[in-house]
């Protein structure tokens, strides 16, 4: 029960995928920009990330691993996460119309995110068993929305204050990102 307390911890804060791994940084950037996309993005990847462990963790013990053909996972989990993303795609067109047009383009490419692939990978290389993986899924996601949505909230902060000419933009973004990571370092004396 430990162990997966901490899978869980250290996934969304010590070892936070887009602050200390740097995965999943396009939507990151992308998205950050309203703390509503913001949550929208960091919930769609929740719901892809704990999907996505759920599948993969299946079908690499169900059918790559007793069939020998294990080196196949990342083609198998890339494949897998796509038919993910269009299913949840689908489902907020239809059901949360206005959430997927302020998602626009970033919302196919959580199929990219490294973060994503990231997660299902690990869980093999790591030799999670099921209930770990999830923890370490579920815990990466939540570090994910939760890194998002603080970039959010300091970007939109950062739109009502006096900024440099040459910091306004992306360089202020990726100096808020740092500091962040920085900040997210924190953590990694609490968790070894």
């Amino acid at each position: 029960m430990t162990k997966v307390l901490l899978l869980l911890v250290s996934g969304a804060l010590v070892n936070n995928v887009v602050l200390s791994r740097f995965l999943g940084l396009c939507s990151f950037v992308g998205v950050s920009k309203k703390k509503e996309t913001s949550v929208g993005m960091g919930g769609a990847v929740i719901f892809t990330i704990f999907l996505a462990t759920i599948l993969a963790s299946v079908v690499y013990a169900c059918v790559l691993r007793p069939l020998g053909i294990d080196y196949l996972q990342t083609i198998v989990f890339i494949l897998l996460i796509a038919s993910l993303v269009q299913f949840i795609e689908m489902f907020m067109k239809k059901s949360m119309p206005s959430m997927h047009a302020s998602l626009g383009i970033f919302l196919p490419l959580i199929t990219t995110n490294c973060a994503v692939l990231g997660v299902a990978l690990d869980n093999v290389q790591k030799e999670y068993n099921f209930i770990e993986g999830l923890a370490w899924g579920i815990g990466t996601a939540v570090g994910y929305a939760i890194a998002i949505v603080i970039l959010a909230g300091i970007r939109e902060r950062c739109e009502e204050n006096d900024i440099p000419k040459y910091f306004q933009g992306l360089p202020i973004v990726l100096i808020s990102s740092g500091l962040m990571a920085i900040a997210f370092t924190g953590f990694s004396g609490m968790i070894t």
